[in-house]
This record gives structure tokens, C-alpha cells and sequence, in this order.
């Protein structure tokens, strides 16, 4: 499902945040969204998800502005993965997983057998399974990511925003994190993901939005859009890029020199 953004602006009262932001992501694409602090990324989320109303510009989904769909109407086609996430209670991993569901559930209704199905699934093919009765207080950071991850999946939306998935998360974790994230595009899912690290873009992004004082600086392929000349640009610091060999095959990889 395409979600397209046209010469979307914003600002907090007369403070330009964002200028003329224009792109689309269609099915297939994990976008990853580069830029220093302060630029306007997590903004531009909730642009997207329709929490902030643009002062120009608009966003559709599948061709249709964010105005004609109600809130859960939208949560059927867009799911958000928060960088951080505290439970306030303590329900199991199962059960938070299965809140996803609520969004495809009219008011009264409970989750029937075909989510309850969706929901162990899902859980098994993300590899928490074994996590189902666990409380979600009591489980790793990159765990609650994951869980998070299935939770948008059950939701069944096929557009997955997330901001900065692997924040505040240990090597092994963010690892883990990342390559499912990347196995939801091979899906056919539409995935855009803002990080602080280019070399995550070069591994598992498809293409790169590089935001800069709130207008976009470059789009493109990750080797076209990454290079030492836009990283040093977007960061402000001297970045050498060079190719490594890992498991047969040639990547590259962003060093501050």
C-alpha cells in the first residue's frame, strides 16, 4: 500500500520544522530515515500518522488524504513502533500482542479465533514464542521490541512506521531487531524507520530520505544517497565510506574520521 507525501510543511507556532517534504513509499520499501537531532524526523511521523496537521501540503494513503480516514480506520493501514516503550501493567506478551487486533474489532467485540490464531503465528515467527506468558515488564529491551513489532503485525496494517527501532538497545538486540524489520519488506510490508546510524541504511534500507533543517537533502538508493560527501553535509563532521566483504558479498560502511 502506497502512502505519499506532497510538499508537506509544519511548524510549531513560527517555527519552521519542516519545508516541502515530498516523497512516496510503496510495498516492498524499507525507508530509512537519516538526520541529526532536532531536524523534524519524529515529526514527520506524526505527520504521517496524523497526530500533527501540516500547515501545507497533505498525506494519502493508498491515494486517499489522511482527513477521510477515521482513527481506526487508519490504524488498519498504518501501525507505529515507538522507540521506547514502559508497560503500566504488567499483561503478558501474548496479550499485548493481541491488543494489535482491536483496530480490525468493532467496539463490543472480542477477539475471535482468527486473531487469537494470528496472534501465535505471529508470535512464532518473530521468534518470541517462548516468550508468550512472560510479563512484559519482565523481558529485554530488544524482547519489548519485538513484541511490539508482532503487536503491529496482528494489527494487520501494511505500512509500519517506526522511530529509532533500535534506540537504547544492546549490539545483539538491535541486530535481531533490524533483520526482521528487514524480512517485513522482503513481506511485501512498507516500512519507514528513522535511526542515527548510516550504516543500518546501508545494510538493511532499500532507499534513504536524508533530512536536513527540515527539507529533504537527498532520496535515493543507499549507496547513491550515502555518501561521504552527504554524510559530512547531514552531520556536519568529515565521514569516509568504504566497502567491506561480509558473507560473500560487498557492502559498505560510514567511518567518522
Amino acid at each position: 500500500m502506497p502512502i505519499d507525501v506532497r510538499d508537506l510543511s509544519f511548524s510549531y507556532g513560527s517555527t519552521p520544522v519542516l519545508r516541502d517534504v515530498t516523497f512516496r513509499a510503496g510495498p516492498g520499501e524499507v525507508i530509512a530515515l537519516l538526520g541529526p537531532n532536532g531536524v523534524g524526523k519524529s515529526t514527520l511521523f506524526c505527520c504521517l500518522l496524523g497526530f500533527l496537521q501540516p500547515a501545507a501540503g497533505e498525506v494519502l494513503v493508498d491515494g486517499r488524504p489522511l482527513r477521510a480516514f477515521s482513527r481506526r480506520a487508519l490504524a488498519r493501514e498504518i501501525a507505529y513502533i515507538p522507540q521506547s516503550y514502559t508497560p503500566a501493567y504488567n499483561y503478558t506478551v501474548r496479550q499485548c500482542v493481541l491488543m494489535g487486533a482491536t483496530a480490525q474489532l468493532g467496539a463490543l467485540q472480542s477477539p475471535a479465533d482468527v486473531q487469537q490464531a494470528l496472534t501465535e503465528r505471529t508470535l512464532e515467527s518473530l521468534g518470541i514464542a517462548h516468550l508468550a506468558e512472560r510479563g512484559s515488564q519482565r523481558i529485554s529491551g530488544g524482547e519489548r521490541q519485538l513484541m511490539l513489532i508482532a503487536r503491529a503485525l496482528v494489527q494487520d496494517a501494511r505500512v509500519l512506521i517506526m522511530d529509532e527501532p533500535t534506540a537504547n538497545l544492546d549490539y545483539g538486540n538491535s541486530f535481531r531487531v533490524m533483520q526482521r524489520v528487514a524480512q517485513l519488506g522482503a513481506g511485501g510490508y512498507t516500512v519507514i524507520f528513522s535511526s542515527h546510524d548510516p550504516n543500518q541504511a546501508f545494510r538493511y534500507a532499500t532507499r534513504v530520505l536524508a533530512l536536513k533543517n527540515g527539507a529533504l537533502l537527498a532520496d535515493g538508493a543507499p549507496a547513491q544517497v550515502l555518501t561521504e560527501q552527504t554524510l559530512s553535509e547531514l552531520y556536519g563532521i568529515e565521514v569516509a565510506v568504504r566497502p567491506i566483504e561480509l558473507g560473500g558479498k560487498t557492502m559498505l560502511t560510514s567511518v567518522p574520521v
